[in-house]
């Protein structure tokens, strides 16, 4: 199982949206609007991501695909929430208006959502006693939910800032229940000496309980060298048997502008991966 979680966690480029005209063709013909006012049985939207037999790829509703196209709450909520972004990103405004419409009638179906929002409102309320209620129910039923999706953490002058996402497409072509994040981590160097990363350490615990530590050389193929005032960013990807965990870890980094350096370490602190996100869409890289 180790060896296929290290294998799973090779570096990846960065990412960027690169939208061709078929796929504005098929998602403006696929992605259609989970109406809660019209429907009661929204739970049965079929979310696909992949080619079905015709084709088409997107959101469509239940008319069309099998019964392995229907998914948990949680499952429609994320790809809708992804959907969005790539409407967003897209440019067809409309759409994804209408879709971030759709999203809130999951908000009392999804009981990790419906918590997040009654512990906002009362904080907001000063209802301290029922905001400490629902964190509790929160660690309960999700125990890494209440951590952010993302960290920022600065070790003798070298800041790590990390901001991880579900990768919807991944995990659903996967045959077993593996959900598959991807991090994106940006190392600044403010300090007026060169650095080099040597080796990284990550710490992975799931929704189940179950950790696992990982040593490797340098991260994404390579050492990289980090001059002062500068910063070296990479992507990778974890495997969850989970729909959430957390992940944290540390860096070993050394000084380039002496011989016999000693080794120090810089941290990466804890952040989540979540199928649900944390609610939080600003961008920390």
């Amino acid at each position: 199982m180790m060896q296929s979680l290290l294998s799973a966690k090779t570096c990846v480029g960065m990412l960027s949206p690169v939208i061709t005209n078929s796929e504005e063709r098929s998602r403006r013909r696929m992605m259609q609007r989970v109406n809660c006012r019209n429907s009661r049985n929204w739970r049965n939207v079929a979310v696909s991501c992949g080619s079905g037999k015709n084709g088409n790829e997107g959101i469509g509703a239940s008319e069309g695909w099998n019964s392995g196209s229907f998914l948990s709450p949680s499952h429609n909520y994320a790809i809708l929430k992804h959907r969005m972004e790539i409407a967003a990103k897209s440019e067809f405004y409309e759409e994804a208006a209408r879709i971030r419409d759709s999203l809130k009638c999951f908000e009392d179906e999804v009981p990790v959502l419906r918590l997040r929002r009654l512990l906002k409102e009362a904080v907001a309320d000063e209802r301290f006693q029922d905001a400490a209620k629902y964190r509790d129910q929160l660690k309960e039923i999700a125990p890494h939910s209440l951590l952010k999706c993302s960290s920022d953490c600065t070790t003798l002058g070298i800041r790590v800032q990390v901001k991880s996402v579900y990768l919807e497409g991944r995990s659903e072509s996967t045959a077993e229940e593996v959900y598959f994040f991807e991090y994106k981590i940006r190392i600044t160097n403010n300090t007026n000496r060169p650095v080099q990363l040597l080796r990284r350490h990550w710490i992975i615990t799931d929704a189940n309980g179950k950790t696992e530590n990982f040593w490797g050389i340098g991260v994404g193929g390579e050492q990289p060298a980090i001059f002062p005032k500068s910063s070296f960013e990479f992507s990778s990807t974890c495997p969850l048997n989970a729909q959430n965990g957390r992940m944290e870890g540390n860096f070993e980094l050394i000084h380039v502008d002496r011989v016999g350096p000693r080794a120090f370490s810089v941290d990466v602190a804890p952040f989540s991966l979540s199928l649900l996100g944390d609610g939080d869409d600003g961008e920390i890289i």
